[in-house]
């Protein structure tokens, strides 16, 4: 059996070390500070605002915003744990692996396991009849998608956190870049010019923790596993987000659910173009970092640092779950928060199953992400054809930024290191629906059941991505491939 794995060295030097660790105190305990800072102004005007105006009332505002912060905290403490309950017993296999990993990385805490029905795998604190636990979360996807080796990699990666970055001043660190980070998630940022240096300065010591905990994995699973699973984690997480969400949203308002959700998000990932897509999206998403608030390198950074391990020899297969049929139905349910049993089904008076798979390809495709009247409203006509010619225009002329806002205003609040790529997105995610609608009247034909802007040539049979097409196009400032594709469509269907 493999020797447990040691935790991160302190430092070349007791000096060195402490220096460290000293820095890594006053980082957090500055973020966590600056995080604070707005309510504290806030106590602080009311408190002069007290004793200036003699306005008693006053006082008790300050008492009541700490009151709710600590109510709110003891609330989340006191909330049932998330996800589903995993029983050895139900599903040994499974408990088997995690028992395993743990075993060859010396984790020796006690351990829960629970699934999830969204893309992600972490681990939390909670104590359970007074005993203080490890909860081990564990999404479905993950579970339906990997081969047990790269199961094994995603579980050594999360244990192997608790081996280097367990400690009180990692813990304050992550928890005060959270709430800084969540300071910034909104139009108006006045902590901006002092949150971001701190986030910057204290985001490669987060990302280190990241890289070592990578490094357990590949040791445990092996590199090539280790290296898949992070490259199919980010696919999941991007089509689940894209598609998924989408689709949920859409029947939601419909008052509807879909009952093959995960079958659905397996086959679309399994179409190319969806795939491609998804790793397109994980890759933004990566890029898009304006004030240094991602924990984890970029994925190609991720593979890159991973040394080279065999591994353990686990199955090249996903696990099968034994009670997968209830976890399933479960997942969905909480999806669609809906509060039924999954034995029983939802009331009639509630919402109505419908399955994904079953659909029209039309009508699954415009699922959640019928954009086209989009562009319309933007532009203020009435036929896409004109639509997109104006668009077009626009992308020649120079003035498609503006046109992006008009499609999507929260443009204008976003940061401005981000904001011309957020741009493109927004005007290619606009533009491409009723570009792709206008060719097939000219004879094209939609290439993929899942997505509205992939288009097959009626002559040559070639692909074309209109989404990627344009969103080039404005990267570049190079209108003609777009143009001349419009061109050859020879659209002639015109609002009058």
């Amino acid at each position: 059996m493999d020797a447990p794995i040691p935790p991160i060295s302190a430092g070349t030097g007791a000096g060195a070390g402490g220096d460290r660790r000293a820095r890594e105190w006053l980082l957090g305990l500055a973020m966590l500070a600056l995080a604070w800072l707005p309510k504290a102004v806030v106590a602080a005007v009311l408190l002069v605002t007290f004793v200036v105006l003699d306005a008693r009332w006053l006082a008790a505002v300050p008492l009541f915003l700490i009151a709710t912060d600590v109510a709110r905290a003891l609330m989340a403490a006191r909330r049932a744990l998330p996800g589903r309950a995993v029983r050895p017993g139900d599903e040994p296999e499974l408990a088997a692996l995690v028992r395993d990993v743990a075993e060859r990385l010396g984790f020796r805490e006690p351990l829960l396991v629970r699934i999830v029905p969204d893309v992600q795998a972490s681990l939390g604190r909670a104590q359970v009849a007074g005993v203080h636990t490890r909860v081990l979360l564990l999404g479905l996807p993950l579970l339906r998608d990997l081969t047990e080796a790269q199961l094994a990699s995603v579980i050594a990666h999360e244990l192997a956190h608790e081996q280097h970055v367990g400690d009180r001043r990692h813990t304050l660190l992550r928890s005060a870049r959270a709430l800084l980070a969540e300071r910034l998630d909104s139009r108006f940022r006045p902590l901006a010019p002092l949150a971001g240096p701190l986030l910057r300065a204290s985001q490669p010591l987060l990302r280190k923790s990241e890289t070592a905990a990578d490094a357990d994995a590949a040791r445990i699973a092996g590199t090539e596993d280790t290296a898949a699973a992070l490259r199919r984690t980010g696919l999941l997480r991007a089509a689940f987000e894209g598609l998924g969400e989408g689709w949920l949203s859409a029947l939601a308002d419909e008052d509807t659910w879909p009952e093959d959700f995960y079958d659905a998000l397996d086959a679309a990932l399994s179409d190319p173009h969806v795939a491609r897509r998804a790793a397109r999206a994980a890759a933004e998403e990566d890029a898009v970092d304006p004030y240094a608030t991602a924990d984890h390198p970029p994925l190609d950074h991720r593979v890159a640092a991973l040394p080279t391990h065999t591994g353990t020899p686990y199955g090249t297969a996903p696990l099968t779950l034994r009670t997968a049929a209830a976890v399933e139905a479960w997942c969905v349910g909480e999806l669609n928060r809906l509060d039924w049993d999954p034995e029983e089904g939802p009331r009639e008076d509630e919402v109505s199953p419908v399955r994904l798979l079953d659909m029209p390809h039309s009508r699954l495709r415009d699922l959640g992400f019928d954009t086209r009247l989009v562009l319309l409203d933007a532009v203020r006509r009435d036929s896409s054809t004109e639509a997109v010619a104006l668009a077009l225009d626009a992308l020649a002329d120079g003035t498609w930024p503006g046109l992006a806002r008009r499609v999507d205003p929260e443009l204008r609040w976003v940061p401005a290191t981000v904001r011309p790529a957020l741009t493109r997105a927004a005007l290619a995610g606009a533009v491409s629906p009723p570009f792709a609608e206008v060719l097939c009247l000219s004879g094209w034909t939609y290439t993929s059941r899942w997505l509205t802007s992939v288009v097959t040539a009626p002559d040559d049979g070639r692909v074309v991505d209109l989404h990627d097409l344009l969103a080039e196009a404005a990267r570049s400032g190079d209108p003609e491939p777009v143009r001349t594709l419009w061109a050859s469509a020879e659209p002639k269907e015109w609002a009058v």
